[in-house]
């Protein structure tokens, strides 16, 4: 009964994985930079990054559609497609977080990084619409999709201000630093909630995939820059080195546990035979569903 096993899907690859990634660290950047304004100012160059993180995502999709040009048919169903309505809603996203950065006014970067929660929701929806595949349906990824996005947004702040905002770095880093913790410790929890929501609701190999990767997600994406923080946090002399490893470590490992779901997790839920054939004048069998424990 081979063919009644679950088998991953190809349908989507590192395209969709990449639009996860770079959508969901371009809204939660920026957020991020939306409240470390509120200490420094408008922050031009992280801000104008967010915005072409998310634009970078929503490219993605568009190379992996079979029809490229056809790209506009994906704004005609916006009453049943989640993926619809992240194309909506990245449209003011992208021109209130520009219109912000012209204007150098924090409000509308506030407002485009309200936008971007929505941006974030709708990714995690999207996700959980798709029923055949178990490790994407179940309600649980929604608190992973939405914490490891802001964790995500808060290591790329650290990485990337030492250059495109040296001015806030100092003033910043203490809030930004906290905010890490916070959102590493939230994404650790929805990562053990995830997994456990999956026992028992999800083919065996998908959960063999989850497994092996959880060790490095966890070292990786919450104890080494939960360290480097406090380091830093605790000797101020080393908070460019420290920051620097904490958002290398806090962002790597989200994109990696994104891609793990998305292209090496995601088998279908196969067949399940719900009575073994009767043979002659016998009884049926019991049922049974392959690949699953």
């Amino acid at each position: 009964m081979n063919g009644t096993h679950p088998w991953l899907q190809t349908w989507w690859d590192w395209r969709a994985a990449g639009n996860f990634i770079a959508g969901g660290s371009g809204s939660g950047l920026l957020l991020i930079t939306a409240v470390a304004g509120l200490l420094v100012g408008p922050v031009a160059w992280l801000t104008l990054l967010s915005l072409i993180l998310v634009t970078a995502g929503l490219s993605l999709v568009w190379l992996e559609l079979g029809r490229p040009w056809r790209f506009l048919h994906v704004f005609f169903n916006p009453h049943t497609s989640w993926m619809t309505r992240e194309a909506i809603v990245a449209m003011p996203l992208l021109i209130l977080g520009l219109t912000g950065v012209l204007t150098a006014r924090l409000g509308l970067v506030w407002a485009a990084a309200t936008v971007g929660m929505v941006f974030l929701y709708c990714q995690g929806r999207m996700l959980i619409a798709a029923k055949g595949i178990p490790v994407w349906r179940t309600p649980r990824i929604m608190g992973l999709i939405l914490t490891t996005g802001i964790a995500e947004g808060c290591g790329l702040y650290l990485l990337l201000a030492p250059w495109l905002a040296p001015d806030a770095l100092t003033a910043t880093f203490p809030l930004v630093s906290i905010l890490l913790l916070v959102f590493i410790a939230g994404r650790f929890f929805a990562w053990r909630s995830y997994r456990s929501g999956l026992q028992g609701n999800a083919p065996t190999a998908a959960l063999e995939v989850l497994h092996r990767s959880s060790p490095a997600f966890i070292v990786i994406g919450h104890i080494l820059p939960a360290l480097a923080i406090l380091s830093g946090l605790l000797f101020p002399g080393i908070l460019l080195i420290s920051g620097l490893v904490a958002g290398v470590t806090a962002a790597s490992a989200g994109w990696f546990i994104k891609n793990v779901i998305i292209t090496r997790a995601a088998f279908n839920q196969g067949y399940a035979i719900e009575h073994a054939p009767a043979r002659g004048g016998g009884h049926a069998g019991p049922g049974t569903k392959p690949g699953w424990d």
